[in-house]
């Protein structure tokens, strides 16, 4: 009798054990993924999570795929509460083209109501026009452009790797190098640019293009050419792969005098990639990615650093913004920009963590606020749109658009 009741009693004991498993699952799917989203990865998992939550196979971004019927897009994931109040409702995720090698540099042309932005290893800028959703090459060759910005005046500013400079297109069409040495050396190859309401632009140099996918490596005993063995002038022009590197990896700005003045050093942020200011531009944002080629120290760590910005353009009081550790998981920043609200959104590699690439977004204090999953790496990104009020993402081949409840701080 007694061995009776010990075994109804277990047999409860079970099934209670699995109601309450099956309830907290339930519980998980109600919360619209968001638990299992951020659920710390088991240590020796592969990637943490699929690239959605609601499908297997993974859902189809493209035209051609079923339509969201969600109210809330089920891979912009609420962090926190407050994030609900910056993305739109009804506003899926989409991707507007694929086929590209690798996308950065996204930017908006207000005027001309079109994206334009860089595909490196291509070396042509496209440009996704509002009307119609076509999309074209618009520079080819672009001598491997990487970052885009349009300035106040509606001009576009793009940061060369091939030729290691930074231009700007003027509305008649011609070009005008604004800068492509420091005090004689020749640039690295610049990544991004900024431009600031006093005509002045901001702009980073890391090595990246230094290399034979996304530019030319340096000439023979270059840094990125140590050994001698790669010829970077095949398949360039004349006066392409014969400049070795000479500079630190620094951040400039280019006065609009034409004076080139160093703002961040190598020590300070290495590796400096995507660059952006504040609302009120008191605040410069530099994110400092992973080692470049011919680096010799450590390089960067995948992290953003915050500055101030003084009445005479000097920076001061660096503090590290954040590590972007995200549930355990790197989402290692590459682009950024910041909303009329002050809040930084940061384009995420994750790597193969598939469910971390997309975009991070911040407040600015350091805060994560929420999450937008892309199914690939994103590197770069922008506000657009007539009212400034959609969120470009450049993911690694293809170019995807979120409506958005704010507005992006600066123009391109």
């Amino acid at each position: 009798m007694a061995s009776t009741e010990k075994t109804r009693n277990a047999s409860s004991l079970s099934r209670r054990a699995a109601v309450g498993a099956i309830g907290a699952a339930g519980a998980a799917t109600i919360a619209g993924g968001r638990a299992f989203a951020q659920a710390p990865p088991a240590p020796t998992a592969g990637p943490v999570a699929p690239p959605s939550t609601v499908t297997t196979p993974p859902r189809d971004f493209s035209p051609r795929g079923a339509p969201t019927t969600y109210f809330w897009d089920p891979d912009i994931i609420d962090v926190d509460p407050q994030f609900k109040a910056l993305m739109q409702p009804n506003s899926a995720i989409q991707r507007l083209w694929t086929g590209a090698l690798w996308s950065e540099g996204p930017a908006w042309s207000g005027e001309g109501r079109y994206l334009v932005w860089s595909d490196i290893p291509n070396n042509r800028q496209l440009r996704w026009l509002e009307d119609d959703g076509h999309v074209s090459v618009f520079r080819k060759p672009s001598n491997n452009s990487n970052g885009n910005a349009f300035d106040f005046q509606g001009r576009q500013i793009s940061c060369e790797h091939l030729t290691r400079r930074v231009v700007r297109y003027e509305l008649d069409g011609s070009v005008t190098v604004l800068c492509d040495n420091y005090q004689g050396k020749k640039l690295n190859s610049p990544n991004d640019v900024a431009p600031h309401p006093d005509g002045s632009y901001w702009f980073t140099d890391p090595p990246y293009g230094g290399q034979l996918y996304e530019g030319a490596p340096d000439a023979a005993g270059g840094p990125s050419n140590a050994a001698s063995k790669l010829n970077p002038k095949l398949g360039q022009e004349a006066g392409i792969g014969v400049s070795k590197r000479e500079l630190p990896t620094n951040c400039y700005r280019i006065d609009p005098s034409g004076r080139v003045d160093l703002v961040v050093t190598e020590e300070q942020v290495p590796d400096p990639n995507g660059i952006c200011f504040s609302p009120d531009y008191k605040k410069l944002y530099v994110i400092s990615t992973g080692k470049g080629p011919g680096d010799t120290g450590p390089g960067g760590k995948g992290d953003m650093y915050v500055f101030d910005v003084g009445t005479d353009n000097k920076t001061s009081n660096r503090k590290r913004f954040s590590d972007f550790m995200i549930d355990g998981v790197n989402c290692g920043p590459d682009g950024v920009r910041c909303d009329v609200y002050g809040n930084v959104w940061a384009s995420s590699n994750a790597g193969r963590n598939v469910g971390y690439n997309g975009v991070t977004v911040w407040t600015p204090e350091g805060k994560l606020l929420g999450r937008i999953r892309l199914p690939e790496v994103c590197g770069n990104l922008c506000f657009g749109g007539p009212k400034r009020n959609r969120l470009f993402m450049a993911g690694s081949q293809s170019l995807y658009a979120v409506y958005v409840n704010t507005q992006g701080a600066a123009p391109g």
